[in-house]
């Protein structure tokens, strides 16, 4: 990114510090300006964060990275993450246990397109009929460019190329949850073939799965804002911004609440990013004059990680295993991890993802836990599963937006001069993910800059 050169640096208010704030106020900090990174929390992270609990450091949310999320990766590199000791590094699979009527997919480390024959030709649990509909699909995705005319939805997209139903139960629909977070019924073809286009058909490394071994916050949100910090700027949490004014001369004033005295180099603005959730940056934009009102009106969708600690001795014969949901029969869990394979002192302890499902999110914590414990016991063929030592369900009941065919996000740019959106809703190929929140952080730190310079 291209550095200003003008003096005094400018200023620039950053307004939340999720990953897409952090992004943005890594870039410019390192273009030259000074940055001022505004939390209303007491945490760095946003949706995607580090919480304590029973004297573990875990995470509000079980999250998965991918070799694709080349701007999430090449900012942490930035940041002075070790890649290597933070991310565990797995091949693409969907390995489901072996007491499940399930499959085994494993692509193994070879040139695109070779690992995903292999990992097809090798695949247990699917019918030639199923390898056939995999590979149809594969080919004629990339002979589209992975674009549609229209888009539609993945449900639709599924039927429209003669997916078996057994590869679509075992496969596309996880898959779906998992990177859009909105049942396939409902979720944007186009955005999901996006997904594809980057992990399944790019290179080998791009479809590697990456699992935290660190928490969120320390995996980048709390090195980027060291890094601000180290260039001049200032980080204060527990500030909430109540309003915003534009002055006469284009600076901008922050109307902000914090419950100590102490406010210091809360000044009027050269620019300012709203990198909070959607709906504190409508409530902010809302009052401002010649806001034109057309932000579009976003439903949501939960997450719910299950965190069951167990004897030391339990541990899964992978990091990560599929796990096949029926809420129907009380089976909420679409993913199981290992986290004693991610850190040291975690050993015993699993964390269960439940995606998309507001019947889960709706339920007794007690209740949800007995469940989600009795489909490990019977998934994984271990009654000891069924008494967990302890549990805790941590829920985000609007964790994403709901990622439906033709929804319209706003541009990083606002109608306001100065003012910029950075967020995993805002426009761009991506679903509400870390690598669409760090995106729209970078591309809402490209447009500041340039209004920057302009001035």
């Amino acid at each position: 990114m291209a550095k200003l050169t003008s003096s005094p640096a400018k200023s620039v208010a950053i307004i939340g510090a999720g990953w897409a704030g952090c992004a943005a106020a890594l870039e410019l900090a390192q273009a030259g300006a000074h940055i001022t990174l505004i939390e209303a929390g007491r945490h760095l992270g946003g949706r995607a964060r580090g919480v304590s609990l029973h004297g573990h450091q875990l995470d509000n949310g079980q999250h998965i990275l991918l070799g694709a999320y080349s701007e999430s990766l090449r900012l942490m590199r930035k940041a002075g993450v070790d890649i290597d000791q933070a991310l565990l590094k797995l091949p693409l699979q969907m390995v489901y246990p072996q007491h499940e009527d399930g499959m085994s997919f494993i692509a193994p480390r070879l040139p695109a397109p070779l690992h995903m024959l292999v990992a097809l030709w090798k695949t247990t649990g699917l019918s030639f009929a199923d390898k056939q509909a995999l590979a149809r699909f594969s080919t004629t995705a990339r002979w589209m460019s992975w674009r549609l005319h229209e888009d539609c939805s993945v449900t639709e997209l599924l039927e429209r190329f003669d997916q078996t139903e057994r590869l679509c139960r075992l496969m596309w629909n996880p898959l779906c949850i998992a990177a859009l977070n909105t049942p396939p019924e409902r979720a944007s073809a186009q955005v999901f073939l996006n997904v594809l286009r980057d992990s399944l058909g790019a290179s080998r490394a791009a479809s590697d799965m990456l699992l935290p071994r660190v928490d969120l916050s320390a995996l980048f949100p709390d090195k980027a804002a060291a890094l601000v910090s180290k260039h001049g700027g200032q980080v204060l949490m527990g500030h909430t911004v109540q309003a915003l004014h534009q002055n006469a001369d284009g600076k901008w004033q922050l109307d902000i609440k914090h419950s100590e005295a102490n406010t210091a180099g809360i000044t009027p603005f050269d620019s300012v990013i709203l990198a909070s959730d959607f709906a504190n940056a409508e409530r902010l934009m809302q009052p401002l004059p010649g806001h034109t009102g057309s932000m579009p009106a976003f439903t949501y969708e939960s997450i719910t990680t299950c965190y069951l600690q167990y004897e030391q001795t339990v541990r899964l014969p992978r990091p990560m295993l599929a796990l096949l949901d029926d809420p129907a029969q009380s089976k909420w869990g679409q993913y199981v991890f290992d986290r004693g394979q991610l850190h040291d002192t975690q050993a015993g302890l699993l964390a269960v993802a439940v995606s998309a499902s507001e019947q889960a999110c709706a339920l007794d914590q007690q209740q949800l836990a007995q469940d989600i414990a009795a489909q490990l016991a019977h998934s994984l063929g271990m009654p000891t599963l069924l008494q967990p030592l302890w549990h805790k369900c941590i829920s985000e009941k609007r964790a994403t937006f709901s990622c439906t065919p033709k929804l319209q996000r706003p541009d990083n740019q606002t109608s306001s001069p100065g003012l910029f959106l950075a967020g995993d809703y805002t426009k761009g190929d991506y679903p509400a993910t870390l690598e669409g929140a760090v995106r729209s952080g970078v591309a809402a730190s490209k447009a500041a800059l340039a209004f920057l310079k302009s001035k």
